[in-house]
C-alpha cells in the first residue's frame, strides 16, 4: 500500500524556527538516506496528526509530493509533546525499489472466538506479540500479517516461525528462540464449569 501525501522543503533550521512553525500548524521532519542528502522538510501537522492515527501509515511505502518532486520512503520515528496531542517531528527513510528495506509489520489476529481452546477448552487467548520485524523489497511489504487462530487448541501456542508470511517477505530474527504469537491461557473455573455442564 502507498500513502501519498504533500511537503515542503524546510531551509529555516534551529529550535526556535521549529517552534514558529509549530505555531504555525506545521510540521518539522526530515527525510534522509539513500543516496541523496538529508532533506529538512514542512508538512501540515493536522493531516500527519491523522494519517499517523492509521495503522497502515506505519508499515507502507510513503510517497512524500516535497515541492512537486516525489520522495519514496518509510517513516521511522515520531517525536511527541509529552501531555499535548502535539507531533514534534518526523523523520522519514528513503526507500530504493531494488533494496531490500525492514519495517515492522502489525499482527491482525482473526479466529480467537471460533478456536476449540475458547469453545470447547474455557480459555481465553493472549496475544503476546502484537508486530513482528520483516524484510522485504518496498513493492512487497504487506499492510499486515495475518495469524488465523480458528484451530488452536487448549494448551497450545502459536510462535514466530508458524506465521504464514506474504511472497518475498522475509522474518528478521533478533536474537534466538521462536517467540511465542498468541497463546491459550486457561481461565480459572472454566474447565470445572465444562465438566459440571457436561455431567
Amino acid at each position: 500500500m502507498q500513502i501519498e501525501f504533500k511537503a515542503s522543503k524546510r531551509d529555516a533550521q534551529g529550535t526556535g524556527a521549529s517552534r514558529r512553525l509549530r505555531r504555525a500548524g506545521q510540521l518539522p521532519g526530515i527525510i534522509y538516506g539513500g543516496t541523496g542528502e538529508a532533506q529538512p522538510i514542512v508538512m501540515d501537522h493536522n493531516e500527519l496528526y491523522h494519517l499517523l492515527r492509521k495503522e497502515a501509515f506505519h508499515a507502507s511505502v510513503l510517497s512524500i509530493d516535497v515541492d512537486g518532486s516525489k520522495e519514496i520512503a518509510v517513516l521511522r520515528d515520531t517525536q511527541w509533546h509529552p501531555f499535548k496531542q502535539q507531533v514534534l517531528h518526523i523523520d522519514f527513510q528513503r526507500v530504493a525499489a531494488d533494496q531490500k528495506m525492514h519495517l515492522k509489520v502489525p499482527l491482525h489476529f482473526s479466529g480467537d472466538d471460533v478456536s476449540p481452546a475458547v469453545k470447547l477448552g474455557g480459555c481465553m487467548i493472549s496475544h503476546v506479540i502484537n508486530e513482528i520485524d520483516v524484510q522485504c523489497l518496498p513493492k512487497d511489504l504487506p499492510e499486515f500479517v495475518g495469524v488465523d487462530l480458528s484451530a488452536l487448541e487448549a494448551g497450545q501456542s502459536v510462535h514466530v516461525s508458524q506465521l504464514v508470511l506474504p511472497a518475498g517477505v522475509e522474518l528478521v530474527q533478533h536474537g534466538e528462540g521462536d517467540p511465542v504469537v498468541a497463546t491459550a491461557v486457561q481461565v480459572k473455573g472454566a474447565a470445572a464449569e465444562g465438566e459440571g455442564e457436561a455431567a
